[in-house]
């Protein structure tokens, strides 16, 4: 009986867990064969590697060292193994395959580094294990032998890769510094050399082959607002939060927030850009660390989000979970979660939108030369640089009602009022208290003048009027990214904080875009 025949009688879910339906198939006869032409490879893969990875030591060579070169580069006699192969089936015209690669090798690969004291070291890269997938594309597909013009290959996923460096007869700790940054230096080189979505073309048939190679598709535009529960990592006080983002993670596209001290519930409201490689198969990661000074921070949690979730030229506001380890998905810790709001942008667009971080925004004729740089306006020269978006206006909230508020008194009633304010200015109004209601009903409206509303934020903040003063209940914070795009709009947001409850709320933008060289 047939895999097809065995689901046909028994849906998966109902099998054991070891029972296991893989499309990956075994390759024991590859990697005989690999075996054999492992001498031919390595000294192929050798030159590769060297000519590929020498220029990407120089981009990323740490500031200690003068110079960064292989002096001697072989992969060893040990070839690595290929445990499975799959088919990717995807809507391209071409074929994919993804390999899954094992390899605890003993190559001989000793890096000459040089010091900016002029000391030079002869360093070997000893004990690798790896294990990775790698990604072989044949395309285009063509009625000429072998039938593909041209084959990329990239490593799709970098599961483990562990190495050890050692001062050839000496210690490398004996210069501090110099193995930490030549670690990092040896991660981002393999990073942004060859891990997806980066690819290496090589033709087999003559021929323009430019648009299969890594080309930007878009820009991200994330604003991280907020981090709500954090787990403290102190013992005294509370932990200062910080937040690192990135794509790829190389040290010079990885973003960097403020931290904020002694807070388990910050607020950030920054915004970051990224350039977007491949949207099917690229993750937004945030990772949120407790800022301990000289020490190195500790990891509080992570999270990931899948870029193909994103519709173009829509905001998207989302509240991540915040996990232990993005590989291991049994973590049912409570470790807080963050707040972001996404705009993907990409750079080819058929149906139109609007991105309001950018200087196309709105344009008058005046902010047409200022985006293009120069030109002459009303008889006047003007030259411009870098840009920033400031959009001033007026901000109009309706506070409406709230519903399932918890009970902040001994008889399960409460007093509630709210109390808005504007994060940046500090500007702040308040409706009137109701009496004994847990689903009040205010309909208030308060004006706020805006003076920059992509970068500022509006807190609402919902109270329990006492007879002896006041007793906070919950917040919301929104940005004012939503509201500007659409002018308009009314909705129920959960009452963070709190046990329960919702608050109702109408905003409304009138405003313009001005523009401010930086």
């Amino acid at each position: 009986m047939t895999r097809e025949d065995s689901k046909k009688l028994l849906a998966p879910e109902y099998y054991p867990s070891w029972v296991v339906f893989s499309q990956q198939q075994k390759l024991t006869w590859l990697n005989s064969h690999l075996k054999k032409i492992w001498p031919s490879v390595d000294e192929a893969a050798s030159e590769l590697i060297k000519a590929n990875v020498e220029p990407v030591f120089e981009q990323y060579r740490p500031v200690v060292l003068s110079s960064l070169t292989f002096s001697k580069l072989t992969l060893g006699t040990v070839a690595p193994q290929f445990t499975g192969v799959s088919v990717i089936e995807d809507e391209s015209e071409g074929i994919t395959l993804e390999l899954e690669m094992n390899w605890d090798g003993n190559p001989n690969i000793i890096l000459d580094v040089k010091t900016r004291l002029g000391v030079r070291l002869p360093v070997q890269v000893k004990n690798i294990a790896f294990t990775g997938v790698f990604r072989l594309i044949f395309k285009p597909l063509v009625n000429e032998f072998p039938c593909f013009g041209a084959v990329s290959f990239s490593l799709r996923e970098k599961k483990k890769m562990d190495f050890t460096l050692k001062v050839v007869g000496g210690d490398i700790s004996a210069i501090p510094g110099v193995a930490d940054a030549l670690e990092s230096t040896i991660h981002d080189a393999v990073e942004d050399s060859i891990t997806w979505p980066v690819r290496k073309v090589i033709p087999i048939i003559p021929g323009d082959y430019s648009d299969l190679e890594l080309k930007p598709m878009g820009t991200l535009e994330v604003k991280l607002v907020q981090a709500h529960g954090l787990t403290n990592k102190d013992l005294i006080g509370k932990s200062d939060p910080f937040a690192k983002l990135y794509i790829r993670p190389l040290r010079n596209r990885t973003k960097t927030s403020k931290v904020i001290d002694n807070d388990l519930n910050p607020v950030w409201n920054e915004h970051f850009e990224f350039e977007v490689e491949d949207v099917s198969t690229q993750h937004l990661t945030v990772k949120i660390y407790d800022d301990d000074g000289l020490q190195v921070s500790e990891l509080i949690g992570c999270a990931q989000l899948k870029l193909s979730e994103l519709v173009p030229g829509k905001i998207k506001d989302v509240w991540l979970k915040l996990v232990k380890d993005l590989d291991i998905h049994r973590d049912n810790k409570d470790r807080g979660k963050v707040h972001l709001e996404l705009l993907y942008c990409p750079y080819s667009v058929e149906n139109g939108f609007t991105n309001p971080f950018s200087s196309n925004f709105m344009m008058t004729s005046l902010e047409k030369v200022l985006k293009t740089g120069s030109g002459v306006v009303n008889g006047v020269r003007v030259d411009s640089k870098r840009k920033t978006v400031i959009v001033r206006g007026v901000l109009s909230v309706t506070v409406i009602s709230a519903e399932d508020l918890p009970p902040a008194d001994l008889m399960g009633k409460a007093d509630p009022f709210v109390v808005l304010t504007m994060k940046k200015t500090g500007t702040r109004n308040k409706t009137r208290v109701v009496n004994e209601n847990l689903n009040p009903i205010w309909n208030q409206t308060f004006d706020f003048v805006v003076e920059d509303g992509l970068h500022d934020m509006l807190i609402v903040e919902v109270w329990d009027h006492d007879t002896f003063g006041k007793d906070f209940m919950g917040r919301c914070i929104l940005t004012l990214t939503r509201v500007i795009l659409e002018g308009e709009y009314k909705d129920s947001f959960q009452v963070d904080e709190a046990k329960s409850g919702k608050l109702t709320l109408n905003l409304k933008w009138s405003g313009q875009p001005i523009y401010r060289n930086s």
